[in-house]
């Protein structure tokens, strides 16, 4: 307890309020708020600029508007390879976005920031441009491409004082939020959910697309895990985790069977099933109003002890099934941005 206690003090709270920095709420952000878009090889992109673009936006998003995206793209990610030419020209052409050819030249036409690359591994190095100019961020999913980067990241928005925060959309969909405060549930004492665990060879398993699933988990269970262990095949993953106070939260990822989200909620006082997602529209919701008040819905510490969890069933699967403690992957994680920032001092 002492151990997993000091390592959560590690992490970090909620990002300041007010746009842009603390103390920012003082001067009332402009009417419209200007977004630019770093990665246009995820639908995310296209999907968030039609809703927050469109002729009649919806009250709940209306107020921010894309005006400019960054394309990137990854060479060795066929399905980030392979979707930049397309959805470049969709936000160009249908939606009057402007192509820039630098992250630097986005952020001199923007307010606030949009990290869409689906690649995760480029997204510390994408973001530090963004926290430099403290422009508020939000992160898609996965936020890094390791723990140790998700941490570096968290670390540059507490130090220059940027609004940030990651999520999947299923976070938000009503069929999952609603139970954080179902009174015919009660108190949360347990929840599986499962989902589709695509793998991709450059991110640990879960990062891709098993973090929808477990970020699932995490908004019924909230933070607290110690230990992960994980049964692995070629076309199941079971992750058990077993939190502070004995609840016991799993995670099954499916790579054969039909592809959905769901799963089952126990409480104090009944048993719920978990909703199934919602599309991208609550989470836009979620996004807007970050932007406008820069107070991120979800806290760095359980987006990193989210990753922190994934990063732990790999560790898991390597040591044959072991239960592998939180506190372990965290440690290890920072050690190695310790060691990184230590070799970029170096002459």
């Amino acid at each position: 307890m002492r151990l997993y206690l000091l390592a959560m003090m590690t992490l970090f709270p909620l990002a300041a309020p007010g746009v842009g920095r603390a103390g920012a709420g003082d001067n009332p952000p402009p009417t419209e708020l200007k977004a630019g878009i770093i990665g246009l090889d995820t639908s995310h992109a296209v999907a968030f600029t039609r809703l927050l673009n469109a002729d009649k936006p919806k009250p709940e998003v209306a107020g921010v508007r894309v005006v400019a995206a960054y394309p990137g793209g990854s060479q060795d990610i066929p399905s980030s390879r392979d979707r930049v030419a397309g959805y470049t020209s969709e936000l160009r052409d249908k939606h009057k976005v402007a192509i820039v050819d630098s992250i630097d030249e986005l952020l001199k036409r923007v307010d606030v920031v949009l990290l869409e690359s689906v690649d995760g591994r480029p997204h510390l190095e994408q973001a530090r441009p963004v926290f430099k100019a403290n422009k508020p961020v939000f992160i898609d999913k996965p936020v890094a491409g390791t723990l140790a980067d998700a941490i570096a990241i968290y670390d540059l928005a507490r130090e220059t004082n940027t609004p940030c925060f990651s999520s999947s959309s299923l976070r938000f969909s009503p069929g999952i939020a609603s139970l954080t405060h179902d009174p015919k549930l009660g108190e949360v004492v347990g929840c599986a959910t499962f989902g589709p665990c695509e793998l991709e060879p450059h991110h640990p398993d879960l990062f891709w697309y098993g973090v929808h699933g477990v970020e699932t988990l995490y908004t019924i269970m909230g933070t607290g895990c110690e230990t992960v262990a994980r049964t692995h095949t070629e076309g199941t993953d079971l992750v058990v985790g077993v939190w502070k106070d004995g609840r016991i939260g799993t995670f099954r990822g499916n790579r054969k069977a039909p592809y959905k989200f769901g799963g089952t909620a126990f409480g104090t006082k009944g048993i719920a099933p978990v909703g199934d997602y919602a599309g991208y529209e609550p989470l836009v919701v979620e996004i807007v109003r970050f932007f406008r008040t820069g107070k991120a819905p979800v806290s760095a510490e359980e987006t990193v002890e989210i990753f922190a969890f994934m990063e732990a069933a790999d560790e898991s699967k390597r040591q044959g099934g072991r239960p592998v403690t939180i506190t372990s992957v965290v440690e290890s994680a920072r050690q190695a941005t310790r060691s990184a920032a230590a070799g970029a001092k170096k002459p």
